[in-house]
């Protein structure tokens, strides 16, 4: 693809996930429905802040097992969109192997630059290492992420709480992002792509297990495989895992179900820690 040759609709075009998957809307309704009981049965432990304003808060879910792996998950919506709420649900496929899960929110572009939404988040595992442990949740913490989550998974997996991730159908170069619609929310700089960027910064040595559809669109199928690849050359630990047949969307029942390919993905990752 000539990037410098695309008019800015078949720009858009190219990351427009839910322009992509006709009934792309129907999906966040439903996960939110589905988390809707799981956060009621736990009002003690939802909407925990970790930092002053109205998106920076915790949902958690301890396992009986407080040493138990902790699933910590990032939601998507391209920076501007979606909440924790809509997602805990996700949680339900490693529930049942006996694990904790975590889901931090954040504040939206363009309310926050991306910038201060990776400082937010860093704060929130800063928060979660010093005090999951009184809230039950003290076993090792495999960060995941979808989407604009997978971005920010593949980000922080060098935060000194985190022992391995996996992301999810992220974007891993932010440069073209800014010659599309995305960018009217998110306001991208320089320094920004520069430095948020997966792939153009020093690669942590934490398995990544990195994941997307075959059905995704070109530009997130490429993007997983160039950061896999540029750690793969690195020796760095994790494995590149196309799910056949699902796009932008189906991807994320697989996390959810206990016998789906990302639960599974997820036990290889705490097994090889």
């Amino acid at each position: 693809m000539n990037w410098g040759t695309l008019s800015r609709p078949q720009r858009d075009a190219s990351y427009n996930n839910s322009a992509a998957v006709p009934n792309s809307a129907e999906y966040a309704p439903k996960w939110l429905a589905a988390s809707a009981p799981l956060r009621a049965a736990r009002p003690k432990l939802v909407d925990i802040p970790y930092a002053g304003k109205e998106r920076t808060k915790w949902d958690l879910f301890p396992a009986k097992d407080a040493g138990a792996p902790c699933f910590v998950h990032i939601h998507g919506g391209y920076w501007q969109r979606n909440s924790r709420e809509v997602f805990s649900c996700m949680a339900e496929g490693v529930a049942a192997h006996g694990w904790s899960a975590a889901l931090p929110g954040y504040t939206l572009t363009p309310d926050a630059s991306l910038t201060e939404i990776v400082a937010e988040l860093r704060l929130a595992l800063d928060w979660l290492k010093a005090n999951g442990p009184e809230h039950g949740i003290a076993g090792p913490m495999i960060l995941t992420g979808w989407s604009a989550g997978g971005h920010l998974a593949a980000l922080l997996l060098d935060h000194p709480a985190i022992a391995g991730g996996c992301a999810i159908s992220g974007v891993y170069e932010l440069g073209p992002i800014r010659d599309t619609y995305l960018n009217e929310k998110v306001q991208l700089t320089d320094l920004e792509i520069e430095t948020l960027s997966p792939l153009r910064l020093p690669q942590t040595a934490k398995p990544l297990t990195i994941t997307y559809g075959t059905r995704e669109l070109d530009a997130l199928v490429q993007s997983s495989r160039d950061l896999h690849a540029k750690r793969s050359t690195l020796h760095l630990p994790g494995d590149l895992v196309p799910a056949t047949g699902h796009d932008h969307f189906t991807i994320m029942e697989t996390l959810r179900s206990p016998t789906g390919m990302l639960t599974k993905c997820l036990q290889r990752v705490a097994e090889d820690l």
